[in-house]
C-alpha cells in the first residue's frame, strides 16, 4: 500500500530532526608574506586546517577586494595607512616582528583591533649574537685575520670577559637570557627592567637608576622597545656618565640613539667605540657617518635573524590560532599603551 499524507509528513519531520547540524565555516585567515609555507605547515601539523581557510599572498601584492572583506586574522609584517578600515571582519593581526612601532604609527589602527606580536622568538640566536659581539670586541681576531693576509706575525693580547661589568638596559625574556650567558663566562650582570623583580645573579635596578649601570658597566647593552620613553635616550649627556674604557651595544632599536652624540663620543675617545645591529634608517645609507667612524661596527640588522625564523615564529603563531579560534587570551598582545 502506498502511504499515506500523514505517514509521508511523518516520514518528512523525522528525516528533517535527523539532518547533521551544519559545521560553521572556517576562519578566513591571510598570511601575507612571502614565505607562507611554514606557517602552512604548522596549522596543518596542529590540526586546524579544517577550521581555517588560509590564504597565502606575497608582500608585493595588495589583497584583493574579497580578502580585504572576508579575512578574520591577519599575519604580516605591517599594513599601509588606509587598509585596516576596508577589512571589517578583521579581529587579530600578529605581527612577524617584536617591534610594532609601524602598526601603532598607522593613524587607521582599529581601536577594536586585537595586536600581538613575536616577542620571544628572537631568543633563539640574539644572546648568541650579543655574545658574539662581547667576543669581538674582547678578542683580537679581526686583526689577527687582517694580519694574516700580509704573512705578518702580529702578537695580540686578548681582553677577558670574566670579571668585567655587563650592563643590561632592558632585563626581558632576551636580556635574561643574555645574562645567562654571561654570568656562566663569569661576569657581573647588572640591568634595569620595568619590573625589578628578582633575577637569579643578576642586579636588577628599576629605570631611574640607569645612570648607576652606565657608570659601573664595562660593556652596556640596548635592549630597549621603541617607546616615547626610549627615544633619543642614549644622548650626550648619558654617554658621558659611561666609563671612558666602555663599549655600547644596541640590540633594541636605532631610535634609542642620538647618531650624532655617539660619533662624537666615540671621535673623542670619551667611550672606547660601539657595535650596532639597529638604526633609525635601514639599509643605513652609505653617506651616514656609522660606516667610516673608527670605532663603530656596523651590523646589518643581523640580531634577531635565524635560517629557520619563519618556524619558531610559526610555533607562536599557530599556538595564537588554536587560541584565536577557541575563544582563549591570545599570547604576546600588545599593550598599545606601552607601545609594545
Amino acid at each position: 500500500m502506498r502511504p499515506g499524507r500523514a505517514d509521508r509528513g511523518a516520514a518528512v519531520g523525522s528525516a528533517r530532526r535527523k539532518r547533521t547540524p551544519r559545521m560553521p565555516s572556517p576562519t578566513r585567515l591571510l598570511l601575507w608574506h612571502d614565505n607562507a609555507a611554514p606557517y602552512l605547515d604548522a596549522i596543518a601539523a596542529a590540526g586546524l586546517s579544517e577550521r581555517v581557510r588560509a590564504e597565502a599572498l606575497p608582500r608585493k601584492e595588495s589583497p584583493s577586494a574579497g580578502q580585504m572583506a572576508g579575512t578574520e586574522a591577519l599575519l604580516g609584517w605591517g599594513v599601509p595607512a588606509g587598509l585596516l578600515p576596508r577589512m571589517p571582519r578583521l579581529r587579530w593581526a600578529q605581527s612577524l616582528t617584536a617591534g610594532v612601532e609601524g602598526w601603532l604609527a598607522l593613524p587607521d589602527l582599529p581601536p577594536g583591533l586585537t595586536l600581538t606580536c613575536a616577542r620571544g622568538t628572537h631568543g633563539e640566536s640574539m644572546p648568541e649574537n650579543i655574545l658574539g659581539a662581547l667576543f669581538h670586541i674582547a678578542k683580537p681576531y679581526a686583526a689577527i685575520a687582517e694580519a694574516q693576509k700580509s704573512s705578518r706575525w702580529a702578537r695580540q693580547v686578548a681582553m677577558p670577559l670574566n670579571g668585567k661589568v655587563l650592563g643590561i638596559l632592558g632585563l626581558g625574556a632576551i636580556g635574561q637570557e643574555v645574562a645567562r650567558l654571561a654570568m656562566a663566562l663569569r661576569m657581573e650582570v647588572i640591568g634595569t627592567r620595568r619590573d625589578p623583580a628578582p633575577l637569579p645573579g643578576v642586579e636588577v635596578l628599576p629605570p631611574d637608576r640607569t645612570d648607576e649601570v652606565l657608570a659601573r658597566a664595562d660593556f652596556v647593552v640596548l635592549l630597549l622597545p621603541s617607546t616615547a620613553e626610549t627615544e633619543d635616550f642614549m644622548d650626550a649627556a648619558r654617554l658621558a656618565r659611561m666609563k671612558p674604557g666602555a663599549w655600547l651595544l644596541n640590540f633594541g632599536r636605532g631610535n634609542a640613539i642620538v647618531d650624532a652624540d655617539l660619533v662624537a663620543a666615540v671621535t673623542r675617545k670619551r667611550i672606547a667605540g660601539a657595535v650596532l645591529d639597529v638604526f633609525r634608517e635601514e639599509p643605513l645609507p652609505a653617506s651616514h657617518p656609522f660606516w667610516t667612524t673608527p670605532g663603530i661596527l656596523v651590523v646589518p640588522h643581523m640580531g634577531g635573524m635565524h635560517p629557520d625564523r619563519d618556524k619558531v615564529v610559526a610555533r607562536l603563531f599557530v599556538d595564537n590560532l588554536a587560541r584565536f579560534l577557541d575563544g582563549q587570551p591570545l599570547r604576546q598582545v600588545v599593550d598599545r599603551g606601552r607601545g609594545y
